[in-house]
């Protein structure tokens, strides 16, 4: 299958490159100059060669094209696009004149991007998907070398329309990957552990981010017992904005169990705190104005507050969070964020009911418009 990723950081790198050893035809591609050129211009003068190291065993893949023309997608029956959240509009624009129809964009993750492809691409059949978390937690060590901290066992993902989910699956099944599919793609998109464990973490890491320089690991310090009650406030807020939109009220710690291991027995927040402490994971974040707020916030916590504020659903926690934040950078995030205004509040609509048209909750309506 010919398939394009749009980004070539940690996680594009890794997939283009095992989807490269499965047999694909894969072109990775740079969308910008802002990180990760190092590995980039590796890969440009090594003929695409990447070592994968993972549990101690090194592999060797290499990815057909490594380029800059985002012209190549044109080719492609499925486009990944593994940027940050906060470039996914600006992407959708640069990249229209080379879409066409029947190919599968996947965002990896969303955060509700599927707006933007309805809103700036609304004369091309294509079909949305959007991922809840990257399908392989890793990072580049060194240019041309990834190193795997961990896999999902489930990697969920919401399709749109709704009624081409069993389609979609068909295809995007050969990608390889463990993939469960979700009931939309406001499922994925809110579901984004992201959101949750990123923001709150991030901001309550701050101190210990500038006493340290950087060498702290998040994951494994700051989700105290009182750290872990603001966490289940701010998921509560979420879990409220979802039912209003006809979603099933999950857990974050329940969603991430589902991600996470097989084995169902297991007690959800045991579940975190065994995938926090792994030793594999990566130190961050290193620096206060990182994606864990810089993307998280403005991208998660703002659509948030925002879808909230349209249902009547009171979100102090996030609005705090978000306060927090914006004080700490001294910038103003909801300025930068995603809200539905931004997105489009008849297309957000278009999405709920598409949702809602295949039965799931019918008696539930958003007044979102």
């Amino acid at each position: 299958m010919n398939i394009s990723i749009l980004g070539a950081g940690n996680g594009g790198t890794a997939v283009a490159a095992e989807l490269s050893m499965r047999g694909h035809d894969v072109s990775l591609i740079k969308t910008s100059n802002s990180m990760h050129d190092d590995n980039f211009n590796y890969l440009i003068e090594n003929n695409g060669i990447v070592k994968i190291i993972e549990n101690g065993k090194t592999v060797t893949a290499r990815i057909k094209h490594v380029s800059r023309d985002i012209s190549r997608i044109s080719k492609s029956q499925v486009v990944i696009i593994y940027i940050q959240t906060n470039y996914h509009e600006d992407l959708i624009k640069r990249i229209k004149p080379y879409l066409r129809d029947g190919q599968i964009i996947l965002f990896n993750p969303g955060y509700l991007s599927t707006a933007y492809v309805l809103k700036h691409c609304p004369d091309i059949n294509l079909t949305v998907c959007e991922a809840q978390s990257s399908f392989v937690d890793c990072r580049i060590s060194e240019p041309g070398t990834i190193k795997v901290g961990f896999r999902n066992v489930r990697n969920p993902l919401g399709i749109y329309p709704v009624c081409r989910t069993n389609e979609s699956a068909k295809i995007l099944n050969n990608l390889g990957y463990p993939f469960a599919y979700l009931p939309s793609v406001i499922e994925a998109a809110l579901h984004n552990p992201n959101l949750i464990v990123h923001t709150v973490g991030g901001i309550m890491s701050i101190p210990r981010i500038e006493k340290t320089n950087g060498d702290y690991c998040m994951y494994h310090e700051v989700f105290t017992p009182s750290v872990w009650n603001i966490l289940e406030k701010l998921d509560k807020e979420k879990m409220d904005v979802m039912e209003k939109l006809g979603c099933e009220r999950i857990p974050y710690v329940e969603a991430c169990k589902y991600r996470n291991t097989l084995d169902d027995t297991r007690d959800a927040k045991e579940v975190f705190f065994w995938y926090a402490s792994m030793p594999t994971r990566a130190k961050g974040p290193t620096k206060v104005d990182s994606r864990y707020i810089s993307e998280d916030v403005p991208q998660g916590l703002v659509l948030l507050e925002s879808l909230g504020s349209k249902l009547n659903v009171d979100t102090p926690i996030c609005t705090a969070l978000i306060n927090i934040a914006s004080a700490a950078l001294k910038r103003d995030l909801r300025a930068e964020g995603r809200t539905v205004e931004r997105l489009g509040e008849t297309i957000l609509q278009r999405i709920i009911d598409d949702k809602l048209s295949m039965g799931q909750v019918e008696e539930l309506k958003s007044d979102i418009v």
